[in-house]
């Protein structure tokens, strides 16, 4: 544009001024367009396209680029991509949709559910709540095609029509409790009415569970069904105050039920302890499920952090500490809360309240955002139950991005994120919330490129529109 610009301005300072205020303008418009293709897919789009279509027509690398990570949820899944993937996994201890989002919903008029959760959790009840052997059972089959209704009012009414059918319909009243019930009393009738009905169908399902595969199906769905009603009662059990009588369905149901690890039944488990203050039976659950050299969930780093922060907190000061130096317990509960940062940098922001909680998602990230919401929902009283862990946590937090070689490199226990972490995190969480975002993503080049031709168009229109001549006579030059 320079150029072009110097060779016309041989012709008249009116065509001098005119092309730079084009070139400013247009350089403008670019700066915008890469400042937002930036803040919304997180690249550089200048240089996707000269990655992707330019370099190959120059005789550049053939390779293509990696294709864009997918989500999925469950574990133990092979990534088919050369970039790892984001997978999300169901809160262990999400809230009641009728009970505890509805109701948020009719307070504030606020969504605090996502389309994009509640699909997740509609593929999680087809997963978990219907087989193959569905067409034999005639409330089954209307139940199949109750969670595939998007309407929550489809979804009840289907469910009463099961019921009408087979009054032992178990999951009809799974959905009921979860949807229907608008008070935790209400979804624990439902619940145990759901147990009842599930006992018997599952006792059915054990006799003759051999006999076929299409049995052995049926028999995994009733267990399924059978799994999921007993957490679900014990979570009201919680909520209702009962938390001894919780601690101990969710402890026979580890035991009845020890394949089923996956379902993350632990985290309800040290939620219930840490309220009930058994700060043992909360270190015996960690040292089972606790790996030190690849944490498994926010709950147990943090959890882990707590307890270790317990031992020194009350009598902490960091003035006394930097005085004679960190004792080894404190060394110790400085490394814990040090490895929980690492593992979910996010978190201590919701405890230290410096950052506002919205409700949990039904899903979660790993080490992403929507899982520090999710962990800070429930945690955050057990912490200010403990005198001086939130003040131990306020004064260490932060020295842990210092020790870690930023942005990318791996620290001591920190490790690279995804680039899918935060476009899956803005799926699931609320659109009102400001998603927290680490590492922040450094500006790429060609944004401070278009920025500097920018302002380099602007001020030569400027001085062109004030001094037409002298800058004709620069142009020459």
């Amino acid at each position: 544009l320079l150029t072009v610009t110097m060779f016309l301005s041989t012709l008249t300072p009116k065509f001098y001024f005119a092309l730079t205020v084009t070139s400013s303008f247009i350089s403008g418009l670019i700066f915008v367009f890469e400042w937002w293709h930036f803040r919304k897919y997180g690249t550089s789009f200048i240089e996707q396209v000269s990655v992707s279509h330019l370099r190959p027509l120059i005789g550049g690398a053939e390779s293509s680029p990696p294709a864009p990570a997918a989500f999925s949820a469950g574990e133990n899944e092979t990534s088919r991509q050369s970039m790892p993937e984001c997978k999300v996994w169901r809160n262990p201890l999400n809230l009641f949709r009728g009970a505890e989002y509805s109701r948020y919903m009719w307070v504030t008029g606020k969504e605090p559910l996502t389309y994009y959760d509640m699909n997740l959790s509609a593929q999680d009840h087809q997963t978990f709540f219907t087989c193959d052997t569905d067409a034999l059972r005639p409330s089954d089959t209307v139940m199949q095609k109750a969670w595939r209704e998007r309407n929550p009012q489809a979804r009840i009414k289907a469910a009463y029509q099961a019921l009408e059918l087979n009054n032992d319909c178990a999951t009809a009243y799974v959905l009921l409790a979860e949807e229907e019930a608008t008070t935790i009393v209400d979804a624990e009738k439902y619940f145990k009415q759901a147990l009842k009905a599930g006992e018997m169908i599952y006792r059915k399902s054990q006799n003759c569970h051999s006999q076929s595969p299409q049995h052995e199906a049926q028999l995994r769905r009733d267990t399924n069904v059978l799994v999921y009603v007993k957490r679900r009662l014990a979570m009201c059990a919680r909520k209702l105050g009962r938390i001894r009588e919780a601690v101990k369905m969710m402890r026979d149901l580890m035991k009845e039920f020890p394949l089923l690890s996956m379902l993350n039944i632990h985290e309800n488990l040290l939620e219930a302890l840490l309220e009930l203050q058994a700060y043992a039976d909360v270190q015996a659950v960690l040292a089972k499920y606790d790996d030190i050299s690849l944490p498994k969930s926010a709950a147990i780093c943090y959890t882990a952090a707590l307890l270790k922060a317990r031992a020194v907190s009350e009598r902490f000061s960091p003035e006394t500490a930097s005085r004679r130096g960190l004792s080894t317990a404190e060394i110790n509960a400085v490394e814990a809360i040090h490895r929980a940062v690492e593992f979910n940098p996010h978190v201590p922001k919701y405890l230290l309240e410096m950052k506002s909680l919205v409700l949990p998602p039904e899903h979660i990230l790993k080490r992403g955002d929507s899982e520090a919401v999710a962990y800070a929902f429930f945690h955050l009283q057990h912490w200010k139950r403990i005198e001086g862990a939130l003040n131990l946590l306020h004064c260490t937090w932060e020295g842990t991005f210092r020790m870690i070689p930023y942005p990318l490199e791996k620290g001591h226990l920190f490790y690279p994120y995804p680039s899918c972490t935060e476009t899956a995190d803005r799926e699931l969480l609320p659109t009102f919330h400001e998603v927290s975002v680490y590492p922040q993503k450094e500006l790429p080049f060609f944004i401070h490129f278009t920025a500097g031709l920018c302002s380099f168009s602007a001020m030569l229109a400027l001085l062109t529109h004030q001094f037409p001549e002298l800058m004709v006579v620069f142009a020459k030059a």
